[in-house]
């Protein structure tokens, strides 16, 4: 983690010891601290608080018409109490590793996009390193690993306004259909009413749909290219308007079929870190050449791959835009 976060201090935010936004202390270049990134963020949070609004609104940003292609980092799972990656069941669980991570995927060329929860947003844009870089706010995480109501999926992170406010591009909403929980009903209706809600403010829904069934204690989503159809008509109705729903969807066998189901501009998501990365990247490979899939949007599988080698997973996704 020290060798990581060493990384982080030379070539993200705080290799230049400038100040993290407006006032706020620096990290400061050849820190013997273990925690570094997690010591800057903190100082921030206990003294001036304000900032933490005052970085994310004045951060510089591009438009969603002046990007192709997008590259995304997601990283949302802690809030669902999802700490694992690959084998490790709590890889997730030091925030300096996980912030180390993210920054060296940020400063990777060709990234230019995040996706996570208002706490990890809040950091890494104290951090300095989400300027540049748009940025969409995960909307509803109450659907708690392994919990007996994961279905029910309340919107507990940013809403709309919160999201208009900081700044950011749009908000992503997981939605798990589940046609035995009654609580699917409930989630269908609040990710419509945040499909419209972020629609007035010209804002972007990216939602992530999955036809899901619960299977001996667990919540199992079904990966057949018809349930992702079916996901796929269901989550592209929702709201009162789909001029600006964007869909995030898995990269399954007959992508083609998958895709002909939409016109609305789509998302590839990772998933769990492939055993395979090389068969993984070639699946995206198959499914970017698609007209209205945009990019990727990549969470554990570029930050904790296998052999834990960050920048060349980033590397390696972006040659494939």
């Amino acid at each position: 983690m020290e060798q990581r976060a060493s990384a982080a201090r030379g070539g993200g935010p705080g290799d230049t010891g400038a100040t993290l936004g407006t006032g706020a202390p620096a990290v400061v270049p050849g820190s013997t601290s273990r925690t570094p990134l997690t010591d800057a963020v903190v100082e921030v949070r206990a003294t001036r608080p304000d900032l933490v609004s005052q970085v994310l609104r004045h951060r510089p940003r591009p438009s969603l018409e002046q990007v192709r292609s997008l590259m995304v980092i997601a990283c949302d799972h802690p809030a669902r109490g999802a700490l694992g990656a690959g084998t490790e069941p709590m890889a997730m669980a030091s925030r300096e590793d996980l912030l180390a991570r993210c920054v060296e995927a940020l400063s990777r060329p060709g990234v230019n996009g995040f996706l996570g929860t208002p706490d990890v947003v809040e950091d890494l844009a104290l951090l300095g390193a989400l300027d540049g870089k748009m940025v969409w706010g995960s909307m509803n995480r109450v659907g708690l690993q392994g919990a007996s109501f994961e279905v029910d999926d309340r919107f507990s992170g940013y809403d709309a306004a919160g999201i208009e406010a900081s700044g950011l591009d749009g908000g992503k909403m997981l939605t798990r259909i589940c046609y035995t929980d009654p609580a699917s009903a409930s989630l269908l209706e609040a990710c419509a009413r945040a499909v419209s809600s972020l629609a007035e403010r010209g804002l972007t829904a990216m939602v992530e749909p999955f036809v899901s069934h619960w299977q001996e204690g667990r919540l199992v989503n079904d990966l057949s290219p018809e349930a992702v159809i079916r996901s796929v008509c269901v989550a592209q109705a929702l709201g009162r308007t789909s001029a600006y729903t964007w869909l995030k969807l898995p990269c399954v066998t007959e992508m083609e079929r998958v895709m002909e189901s939409t016109t609305l501009p789509s998302l590839i998501l990772g998933g769990e870190v492939s055993r395979d990365p090389e068969a993984a990247m070639a699946s995206w490979a198959r499914a970017l050449a698609l007209p209205n899939v945009r990019g990727l949007v990549i969470g554990r599988s570029l930050l904790y791959p296998p052999g834990d080698d960050v920048a060349a997973a980033v590397d390696g996704a972006v040659a494939l835009l």
